[in-house]
């Protein structure tokens, strides 16, 4: 019964995932919520409210209750969880009673980032509130051995964070935490259309580049994209071509950022370990894997294998939502 199955949230900067034992993902929505200024009422959550972003009058706003991984917003964020709540229980046609619920944060988060989430979730009505590291969600999520006393290294490249940890015997041996993420590479392509080309895009646009002509810093065919903004000199729309290679240098900075947390996590690994990462390499998971040309080269980068996730962009939810059978073998309290 759904009363009784435990719910794995992924709680994202730029999505929310829902995950349940019976059911695997029931929900998978952008983490923006659209609301009236004057009067803070809710007027569109997830999917709605993204269709919403730049394109509302003065006294409706769109955005986004989480940054960075972690709860920017208390009010706005809770008020996003109860219509994400309402949403699973009409799409599944079940009670909702009282559910466990398993939620994970990012490792570099601090303790009062962690309990604005434990009793954001609490204040919905749950049960019991677990909190678990981002990280080990998404080793779990992956199919990683997690218990094993092997070395499992994991990657998530999140919107707002991106993780490296050094798993293995179900804790985290090693690991490192950066404020670097998709929404930071979708920044950077604004800036460098506004500086190259006087043409202010939305976030919307810059995401539809990253995906179709981004690359990772690799050699590849060129690609040509056309898009449209607003010209910052004569304030008219317009429309110019942009290529891949253009997107891959705007995009640098922040994938340099990346490539730094992982050798820094590797560094710090015991000699012990280290053969095994050798053998098993490491794992991407998280939206921002799927960057084309990321496994290649990283690969190049760390002179090990790199993997990417089954699916990568449910693995943290999935894991979260399974680690409430695992937490007893795992020994650990994550709460």
């Amino acid at each position: 019964m759904f009363k009784n199955d435990p719910l794995g949230i992924d709680l994202g900067t730029a999505n929310i995932l829902v995950y349940t034992k019976g059911k695997g993902i029931v929900l998978n929505e952008p983490s923006v919520v659209a609301f009236e200024t004057e009067t803070n009422k809710i007027l569109a959550v997830g999917n709605e409210a993204k269709n919403m972003v730049g394109k509302t009058p003065a006294n409706i706003i769109a955005l986004r209750p989480l940054k960075d991984g972690v709860i920017a917003d208390y009010q706005m964020t809770i008020e996003m969880l109860k219509h994400i709540m309402k949403k699973i229980v009409k799409k599944m046609g079940l009670t909702f009673r009282k559910p466990n619920v398993v939620v994970c944060i990012p490792s570099g988060s601090t303790s009062v980032e962690r309990r604005a989430i434990h009793d954001a979730v609490k204040e919905l009505g749950a049960k019991n509130v677990e909190l678990i590291e981002e990280t080990i969600a998404a080793a779990i999520g992956a199919d990683l051995p997690v218990e094993d006393p092997v070395a499992n290294v994991v990657v998530d490249i999140g919107g707002g964070t991106t993780e490296v940890a050094i798993i293995s015997f179900g804790g985290v041996v090693t690991s490192h935490s950066i404020r670097v993420g998709g929404d930071h590479l979708d920044e950077n392509i604004i800036q460098y259309v506004r500086k190259k080309y006087n043409l202010m895009i939305g976030s919307r646009t810059a995401e539809q580049l990253k995906f179709d002509i981004g690359y990772a810093l690799i050699e590849h065919e060129k690609l040509d994209m056309d898009i449209r903004g607003r010209d910052l000199v004569t304030g008219l729309p317009k429309t110019i071509v942009i290529n891949s290679y253009e997107i891959q240098d705007a995009i640098r900075e922040p994938l340099t950022d990346i490539l730094e947390a992982v050798r820094a996590t590797l560094e710090d690994c015991p000699p012990e370990l280290s053969g095994d990462i050798v053998d098993r390499g490491v794992t991407l998971t998280g939206g921002g894997a799927l960057l084309n040309g990321l496994q290649e080269w990283l690969s190049n980068e760390i002179f090990v294998p790199v993997n990417l996730a089954p699916n990568p962009l449910e693995a943290v939810a999935v894991g979260t939502g399974r680690s409430l059978s695992t937490i007893q073998k795992l020994n650990k309290n994550f709460s």
